[in-house]
């Protein structure tokens, strides 16, 4: 919501929000813009009566700005309405959509479009390194990318966000299954990424991964724009040749073309987004000389691999992973990038989808690559969290927050890695282990 609280001031529009906890980064890029922020949900908020409110998902009947705002009659849309409706007209849309890499690709098409001159609009679900936000509305007319998630719109529209994207182009990730709070399977968000498919046009391009069942069975139920796929299956339009001897190189070929990529990122899965993130560049004439030169110069989203501090030798790392699949693909990729050490995991199942336990059976699975593992319970999780990795030897269970510091950083030695995976600030977990490591090594960031 911060990001179209952004996109709306650009377009000049004097812009209010509130939110239950106003925080930086987004509260201070907002009010260097002149956004006025309110924390907590008043319906004195709503005075001076707006012209138009814009109503965030995570808000439901019974809250009393949303009471309010039906009270007075006031004119309301949902986020992805109105980006529709005032952004989106007039320009080429590329949509990304996938239960994984959806930031990092979306990203990824970003900045190989703003590299070849393009100057791309995009409203992302995280902060892009190369231009230090997360949205904005690009050139006149130039191409608009949209991270597209299918979780659901707002109280009053139960349809998937990306239904109101309409995209030009659209690409189709991965899919499995995940929103256990809104979903009650597979089944019901493959019907909603068919009912995505469905908007993409006849004359407009659909990007699929290869090797993914899920998607197959979305295109079988109706498919009216061309495909191509993308991914390490021979016969795909865009192939993904991974080197076993460097985590951060592999080579791509489409169209009689093969390309050799080496770039700052590790992991098959962000290979994959790559290869995504330059078909889909290709759809708009970039080449993919040119998509791959700006490969190089990539620098990752907030959040995914990154490095939040170093002290005596010790990394602490950060990613968004919460999801079992993510969790193992973010540890493959670190695990593939060692050069000594060990790998130390800490992991907060926050997620809704984590917290209903729908995934716990697949946890211990997903830490293999793990030499040690620390599971942090947080309240309100009504699963215990030592029952399931119970027998497994890696992990410890904390319940905590400075316990868990303490007992990781007691275990760490020079040359490990400790990669924090959490989809939410984790009490400022990581600051807290910087900190702790400089007391027990005596040594700066």
């Amino acid at each position: 919501m911060g990001s179209l609280a952004r996109l709306a001031k650009m377009q000049g529009h004097h812009v209010t929000g509130s939110d239950a906890n106003v925080y930086p980064p987004m509260s201070l890029q907002l009010r260097e813009m002149g956004v006025e922020l309110t924390e907590g949900y008043r319906p004195g908020n709503l005075q001076p009566s707006p012209d138009l409110v814009i109503v965030g998902n995570a808000l439901s009947r019974g809250n009393p700005e949303i009471e309010a705002l039906l009270n007075a009659k006031l004119p309301y849309v949902s986020g992805p309405q109105w980006l529709a409706e005032q952004v989106l007209p007039g320009r080429r849309v590329v949509a990304v959509a996938g239960t994984h890499g959806k930031t990092t690709t979306a990203s990824l098409l970003a900045w190989i479009l703003e590299c070849a001159g393009l100057e791309p609009g995009f409203l992302i679900g995280g902060v892009l390194r190369n231009f230090g936000l997360s949205a904005r509305l690009g050139g006149g007319g130039a191409p608009f990318v949209v991270e597209a998630d299918e979780y659901d719109t707002a109280f009053f529209d139960k349809r998937s966000k990306f239904v109101h994207y309409r995209p030009d182009i659209a690409v189709l990730n991965n899919l499995e299954f995940d929103h256990a709070d809104i979903f009650p399977d597979l089944a019901a968000i493959e019907r909603q990424f068919h009912h995505f498919v469905r908007t993409v046009p006849g004359n407009g391009s659909l990007l699929v991964a290869d090797d993914e069942p899920a998607l197959e069975r979305v295109l079988d139920q109706g498919c009216w724009t061309p495909v191509q796929r993308f991914g390490q299956l021979a016969g795909s339009e865009w192939r993904l040749l991974l080197d076993p001897d460097d985590s951060r190189a592999f080579t791509v070929v489409s169209g009689g073309e093969s390309h050799l990529v080496r770039w700052g990122m590790s992991g098959r899965h962000n290979a994959a987004n790559a290869v995504a993130a330059l078909a889909a560049a290709s759809r708009l004439g970039v080449s993919l000389v040119e998509g791959c030169r700006a490969l190089a110069t990539f620098a990752a989203p907030r959040r995914r691999q990154e490095v939040r501090g170093e002290v005596g030798g010790i990394q602490v790392l950060d990613d968004f992973a919460h999801h079992p699949t993510a969790i193992a693909l973010t540890l493959e990729g670190l695990d593939h990038d060692r050069h000594g050490g060990r790998l130390l995991a800490v992991i907060e199942p926050r997620s809704n989808t984590m917290r209903q336990g729908s995934m716990r059976a697949r946890l211990v699975d997903s830490v293999a690559l793990a030499d040690s593992v620390w599971w942090y319970q947080p309240p309100g999780l009504d699963w215990s969290l030592a029952e399931v990795v119970a027998g497994h030897a890696a992990s410890r269970v904390e319940t905590d927050l400075d316990a868990l510091v303490e007992h990781v950083v007691e275990q760490a030695l020079p040359g490990d890695r400790i990669v924090v995976m959490s989809n939410g600030g984790f009490g400022g977990i990581h600051d807290k282990l910087l900190r702790a490591l400089e007391v027990r090594h005596g040594s700066s960031r």
